[in-house]
This record gives structure tokens, sequence and C-alpha cells, in this order.
């Protein structure tokens, strides 16, 4: 980046610093921490996905006049139908790795044995095998195969059979830097149960779920028994969810912005 910095005018996207992953050991953090401090000093712009990742490149050196906050466009999606039934069906899409939280939302979910809950997760098995194959031995060692359903990587109409039957969407991830599944649940009209982590609180209105902190399994277990006793909250929670998929940007308006900011940045750059 150095070398070509004065040649290109190269404007840089961050979803989420790679050195926020969770898993990392400090060797390896440091290293990725340096190496994007370093790339980041010579962009002529940075376009972040969120207010929370903005704040974020702070660390990194990154002054505020170099960053646009572009957030990502959500596709316009049909209201869950819910399913219909005693059973409350939970439904988590995530990649199954560490910063997702999966292990953490057994936790919480084994202590609520005694309600009528399932939960459906859409995501990769195979992206880190390892934290896969821990899940696995996690939902065995509390007892939840028969409820604790992983149904892997879905295509479009898979993941949007799950949405449908979906009455709550919960997601317990570490960090998030803008959090698109979470707006595919509010664009479902579905209360959301997420953690306080990066970009969240700026993706999930508070009228629209409930919020814990990240890697607590004891609010997090005593959010999701909110969700499952209290049938008028979870209603209200879903009104919430429902106003806010009227405020998520398209992906025409978000295209327009992200167009918007690489020229201003162009712009400022011929004038320099």
């Amino acid at each position: 980046m150095r070398q070509h910095a004065q040649r290109l005018n190269w404007i840089a996207l961050v979803h989420h610093p790679l050195a926020l992953e969770t898993g990392l050991d400090a060797r390896q953090q440091q290293a990725l921490f340096h190496s994007e401090r370093r790339a980041l000093a010579h962009a002529r712009g940075v376009i972040v996905t969120s207010p929370a990742t903005a704040r974020a490149l702070a660390d990194f050196e990154v002054e505020p006049s170099r960053i646009a906050v572009v957030e990502p466009g959500t596709e316009p999606a049909p209201l869950a139908a819910g399913s219909g039934g005693d059973v409350l069906s939970l439904l988590c899409v995530a990649t199954i790795t560490p910063r997702k939280g999966h292990a953490l939302l057994i936790e919480a979910l084994a202590g609520l044995k005694d309600r009528p809950w399932v939960l459906h997760c859409a995501g990769s098995l195979t992206m880190d095998a390892a934290c896969a194959s821990a899940l696995v031995q996690a939902i065995d060692a509390h007892g939840l195969r028969e409820r604790v359903l992983l149904h892997g990587e879905q295509d479009e109409a898979g993941l949007r059979a799950l949405y449908d039957k979906a009455d709550a969407f919960v997601l317990p991830s570490w960090h998030e830097g803008y959090g698109m599944a979470l707006a595919d649940a509010l664009a479902h009209g579905l209360p959301v149960i997420s953690t306080r982590a990066g970009a969240i609180p700026d993706t999930v209105p508070e009228a629209a779920g409930l919020l814990v902190p990240p890697g607590d399994a004891v609010e997090l277990r005593a959010a999701l028994q909110r969700l499952m006793d209290d049938a008028a909250w979870r209603a209200q929670r879903a009104a919430g969810a429902r106003a806010a998929r009227e405020r998520l940007p398209s992906w025409a308006q978000s295209s327009a912005r992200f167009a918007a900011a690489l020229a201003d940045f162009s712009r400022r750059a011929e004038g320099s």
C-alpha cells in the first residue's frame, strides 16, 4: 500500500477490522492490528458499514475526516408467518465460528429445557470445522440434539423458508461490523435477541428486541426466558421490528451512497 499510495487513489472498505475477530491469540491479533493500521494510513478514504466501525477505527489512527459510513442494503422481505404452534421457533443465521456465539447460545438454552422451543441454525459448518465439531458435542452433552437443528449453509429458498417459519431471531455475537442477518430478521418482522457488541445496537433498535452483554450466558438466558414466557412483550418487539424494517436502506440507496462517497474522496484527492 505504501509503495503505490502516491500512484493510486485507493479507498479502503472496512466491514470490521480483522484484529477484532474472535479466537485470535495475542500474536495474531497484534500482527493484524499493525498490518491494518499501516495499510489504512495510506488510504485516501475509508468506507465503513456502520457508525460503530467508524468509531473503532480511531484505534487504527484513521481520522474521522477520512471515513464515510455506508450501511449495507437489505432485500425487501415478506413478514414471517411464524411457527403457528405451541413450540417457539428460534432462528440463528450465522456461520459456525467462535465470533457468532453459538456455544454460548447452547449454554443459555440448556437452562430452559422446560420451555417449548426449537432452535434452527443456518450457516456454514465447514468454515471452522473445529468450532462446528465442538458445537455438536455441546449440543449432545446438554441433550439437545432433537431441539437444536443445524441446517448448514442454505440457498436463498432454504433461508427464506427458515425465516418464514421463525417466531424470533437470536444471534449472541461477540462482534459485528454491521449485522446483515440481523437486518434481514428485522426485514421479516422478527423480534431479536442479540448482544451489545460492535454495530449491533446501531442495527437493532431497542423497540425491536433485547440486547445483552456479549459473552454473558446468564443475561442471554434471562432474555430468552422473557421472549418465551411473555407473549405480549414478544408481540411488542415484533411490532418494533416491523417498524424498523421501514427504515432499512435498500440496495439502491446504499449503492447511491457508496458512489457518492467514492466521488467525494476522488474530488478531495484531485484538490490535494
